[in-house]
């Protein structure tokens, strides 16, 4: 089994930065794929940005240049950042991070609210 546990959201003013980290716990599957999705009230759940563990990274259109994702991997867990730099109210959302293992299953962890006002 693993457990995805994430922390570092909160309320933001538009154009500061937050960062979202993901600690990813498994002592039987190795993740291959870890990343973030978000979602919006009233909008389906889309993919903000992917690193996989070599640190090939995919990012969305709509965060491309604002957002980086990072990782770190060790023998007990693996662990991914997404520094979101120049927030923009339209970031708003729960984010969501995902581990894929080498057989391709899915886990999520529980969501951090990310919240863009001023």
């Amino acid at each position: 089994q693993v457990q995805l546990v994430e922390s570092g959201g909160g309320l933001v003013q538009p154009g500061t930065s937050l960062r979202l980290t993901c600690v990813a716990s498994s002592r039987m599957f190795t993740i291959h794929v870890m990343g973030w999705y978000r979602q919006a009230p009233g909008k389906q759940r889309e993919l903000v940005a992917t690193i996989t563990r070599s640190g090939s990274t995919n990012y969305s259109d709509s965060v491309k240049g604002r957002f980086t994702i990072s990782r770190d991997n060790d023998k007990e867990k693996d662990t991914v950042f997404l520094q979101m730099d120049s927030l923009k109210p339209e970031d708003t959302a729960v984010y969501y991070c995902i581990g894929i293992d080498y057989a391709e299953n899915n886990y999520w962890g529980q969501g951090t609210q990310v919240t863009v006002s001023s």
